[in-house]
């Protein structure tokens, strides 16, 4: 069954335990191929992105067992540099298969990869970094074919444009390569500390992860090891806005809250009390009405893309008209209609909307696109008057671990079968 039902009306009050983070987790399945050692990664989400990934190094020929949200990897029997198509097309992230099993056999093949469709995500980047480090790279149809005929070689590369993901795509070859690589312009996302820290583990020789340049110096090969993969500050930011939204009081834990000081000081400016400490966030909107507050969106420690739906229905049941700029991705509104139909006077202009806040929502059958806009109608279903219906939940289940379980741990009501609400 792809669609949910739920109850409206909820308060969301408790506390929820925050999932490992899907955008660590990911690359760092993909960097395991760089080695032959056995790892051990802990903290990995369950998620339908992590089962596409594991399905795709078990394609490959690597052994993995998972037991208890820690995957036991052992990428000795890798024998093949390409992976299947009905794998690699659904999900984004295998676009980071191509480097390491380059590194490993000197050649790599993968299609053009898939994922949500929030407006053009071109891998360009990824493709000119490893041209760079002296790789040969092949646009053959719908497939991309990477050649390393002698060793590649350290650089200094000035990224064009601020890229996650060909950040960690560079980074990860040039893990490596013979002698230093610059990466100048590096994205700065807590992921890629993450997945440097994870690489260090192995034996590589990384400085400089989370600022503007990073610097690699290859090693000969990598060892085995143990990793914990980051919480999910997305996730983190999902829940706070679940709180602020419903007017109730959630805590959540084992997260990590320096990297959500952006998101943290727009909730306090929309007047939710919020409480911090090592590894746990509180946020208290009971007997409250928040206040409408102004986004724009860009690259780490900028305001995250990922939070801009999230605060768009925040926004649409709050006092005041504020505008939200969307500076990453094109097609990041196609949630919006979906609120409008439920009531939220949003007007969508070209990279930017306009809300209006309203007293409240009402429900609807409803249609998701994507993952975070998928979680924020499931969201806005908790608070609309009546139930309503989320049909293509499948995105949701790419990136949020357990997402209506937690939900109606809360106090949410949330169900596959409409006879149980």
């Amino acid at each position: 069954m792809n669609k949910i039902y739920i109850e409206g009306n909820k308060k969301l009050n408790g506390n929820v335990l925050i999932s490992g983070s899907k955008n660590a987790a990911l690359p760092i399945l993909f960097m395991t191929i760089l080695t032959k050692e056995k790892i051990e990664i802990n903290n990995v989400p369950q998620i339908q992105d992590i089962s596409i990934a594991v399905k795709l190094l078990k394609s490959l020929g690597a052994k993995i067992k998972n037991k208890n949200k820690i995957l036991y990897i052992d990428t000795s029997n890798i024998n093949i540099y390409y992976a299947p198509y009905h794998l690699i097309k659904q999900i984004r992230a295998s676009i980071w298969m191509l480097s390491p099993l380059l590194m490993r056999f000197g050649k790599a093949k993968i299609f053009f990869p898939g994922g949500c469709d929030i407006g053009f995500r071109p891998i360009d980047l990824h493709l000119k970094g490893l041209i760079a480090l002296g790789a040969k790279i092949i646009k053959k149809e719908n497939c991309i074919i990477a050649i390393a005929q002698k060793p590649l070689q350290g650089k200094h590369i000035y990224m064009e444009k601020i890229s996650v993901g060909a950040t960690i795509t560079v980074m990860s070859a040039a893990t490596l390569a013979e002698g230093l690589t610059i990466i100048e312009n590096a994205a700065q996302e807590p992921e890629i500390i993450d997945v440097a820290t994870f690489l260090n583990t192995l034996g590589a020789n990384i400085s400089g992860a989370g600022s503007n340049k990073i610097y690699v110096t290859g090693v000969v090969r990598l060892r085995g090891g143990y990793h914990k993969v980051m919480p999910d500050r997305i996730e983190t930011g999902t829940f706070l806005i679940a709180a602020a939204i419903s007017k109730g009081l959630i805590i959540c834990n084992k997260t990590e809250p320096k990297y959500l000081k952006n998101v943290l000081k727009k909730l306090s400016e929309t007047g939710a009390n919020i409480t911090i400490g090592k590894d746990w966030i509180k946020l208290d909107m009971k007997g409250k009405i928040p206040k409408a507050v102004n986004i724009s969106t860009s690259p780490y420690p900028g305001f995250p893309t990922d939070m801009q739906p999230q605060f768009t229905l925040l926004n649409s049941i709050s006092q005041g008209k504020s505008i939200i700029i969307e500076n990453i991705f094109k097609n990041r509104f196609t949630y919006a209609n979906e609120l409008i139909q439920m009531g939220a006077k949003i007007e969508v202009k070209k990279n930017y909307i306009i809300c209006k806040g309203v007293s409240k929502l009402s429900s609807k059958n409803l249609f998701s696109t994507d993952l975070r806009g998928s979680a924020t109608l499931i969201l806005a279903g908790c608070i609309a008057k009546g139930i309503t219906v989320v049909n293509n939940i499948h995105h949701f289940k790419r990136g949020y671990e357990s997402f209506p379980k937690k939900l109606n741990q809360l106090g949410a009501n949330i169900q596959y079968d409409m006879k149980y609400i």
